[in-house]
């Protein structure tokens, strides 16, 4: 859907297609600002652990494989935010800042081209990376290869917007202990993917049909974006999650028909996720869109089917109408 660079949006696949310089200035206690900072007393004299790659990421190392049975996938939508985990970081950070000159910047752009320094990496290693979901701690972040960790600086916007969006997919590991990002204690992430865009670059991307008109089109597409993603508290774990997140972001097909069903006087009154029928050995479900006609109250179901077996979810059947079976 969208041209990706390293941390891009992934590119649909043929069957969805039819389907930042330096810190600013220390404050007064030294700490520089712009980035959440360690809270006093939570410090910890504890080595931070390596991994046996050498994966020095301030964290444990942890080994989850997305093979493994059992094996708890994650596709997420949300913020990647740094964090001090202790208050030695955040001190070697105000020393960084000291020896520059961040004249004219934001906090938020000295800090991220502080990171993006190459000499400066071994300060990205060591910052706790937490993935926020409508602005809950819902994650901390953990590369399952050193080298993705640029895909985590890359995240780190010069001027964030709300309107910015992170995508996750990876396999979720433990409960962080307290000690490894400030007494946060929420699941670990391993992450093989992670793309950065904002959603009126996404919504963009989508290529518009011929006979909607653009404010109309915008209109829908939004709309159906906003109330995909945000439904159920959305965290990315589940099935369901993990099949809805995947269509808005990779699947144009939900925002023709919607578009569609608008123009025809039409509300979408509902959307909901189902076991398919056909999962058996894999793990198929049925997501369902009910459209309802404004004037008539008569309902026009359609569904798209997802196979979520897997880490990346993929698409099995585009968009169609959708029949209720007695049982």
């Amino acid at each position: 859907m969208m041209t990706e660079r390293s941390a891009g949006p992934e590119e649909a696949t043929p069957e969805a297609n039819e389907s930042a310089a330096v810190l600013p200035a220390s404050d007064r206690d030294g700490a520089p600002v712009g980035l959440a900072q360690a809270t006093p007393g939570v410090t910890s004299d504890r080595p931070i652990p390596t991994s046996a790659q050498g994966n020095d990421l301030g964290m444990e190392a942890v080994s989850v494989e997305a093979e493994s049975p059992g094996a708890a996938f994650v596709y997420a939508l949300g913020q990647v935010e740094p964090r001090f985990p202790t208050l030695a970081v955040e001190k070697e950070f105000a020393q960084v800042a000291g020896q520059g000159d961040a004249s004219g910047l934001t906090d938020r752009q000295a800090l991220q081209s502080l990171l993006s320094e190459p000499s400066n990496r071994y300060l990205a290693r060591q910052l706790c990376w937490v993935f926020t979901i409508e602005g809950l701690e819902t994650y901390i972040l953990h590369p399952r290869v050193v080298e993705d960790l640029d895909l985590l600086v890359e995240a780190v916007r010069p001027a964030p917007k709300r309107t910015d969006i992170d995508v996750v997919i990876g396999v979720m590991g433990p409960i962080a202990p307290p000690e490894l990002c400030n007494a946060l204690m929420v699941p670990i992430v391993v992450f093989d993917h992670l793309y950065s865009f904002d959603v009126d670059t996404l919504l963009g991307a989508i290529p518009r049909p011929e006979k909607a008109k653009v404010s109309q089109w915008e209109a829908a597409t939004e709309e159906v974006f906003s109330r995909v993603t945000q439904m159920n508290d959305n965290a990315g774990a589940t099935d369901a999650d993990r099949a809805l997140n995947y269509l808005s972001v990779r699947y144009p097909g939900i925002y023709h028909k919607a578009a569609e069903k608008f123009a025809a006087n039409a509300s979408l009154t509902a959307v909901e996720v189902r076991p398919s029928r056909l999962s058996s050995t894999r793990n198929v479900v049925d997501v369902i869109f009910t459209y309802t006609d404004r004037t008539t109250d008569v309902t026009d179901k359609l569904f798209v089917r997802v196979d979520v077996t897997e880490e990346f979810p993929f698409l099995v059947t585009k968009i169609s109408p959708y029949f209720e079976r007695g049982a």
